[in-house]
């Protein structure tokens, strides 16, 4: 050493490996992470649309395969619109008696139990 204070090129090159090798670590479970929630909060909406259309159907007497006015199941959801796709997909009313459905998720009939 020649008596200058500072940090070696090895002392250098051994914090950016340690701060590569912790980044390498958390980016994925990051990832995981946002993914999950996002698909939580898609199957949330998911609920949210289900119980607006089961209240449409029992304020306006509807019936198991009626179709569904959308605009007026929304009026019964916080907000009087459909609920936007956390994940960027569309959802889909169905008719009554089936449950709503996400483009972009998995069907819900294992999500969303009768």
């Amino acid at each position: 050493m020649n008596g200058r204070p500072g940090f070696t090129l090895v002392e250098i090159m051994i914090v950016v490996a340690i701060i590569a090798l912790l980044a390498a670590i958390a980016i994925p479970n990051f990832m995981k992470a946002r993914h999950s929630t996002q698909q939580t909060a898609c199957i949330n909406n998911l609920r949210v649309i289900k119980h607006a259309k089961e209240q449409a159907a029992a304020a306006l007497h509807w019936t198991d395969g009626s179709n569904i006015v959308t605009t007026v199941v929304n009026t019964y959801i916080d907000g009087t619109t459909t609920p936007e796709c956390p994940i960027g997909g569309t959802y889909t009313y169905q008719v009554l008696g089936s449950n709503p459905t996400c483009n972009v998720t998995t069907p819900t009939s294992h999500i969303l139990p009768y």
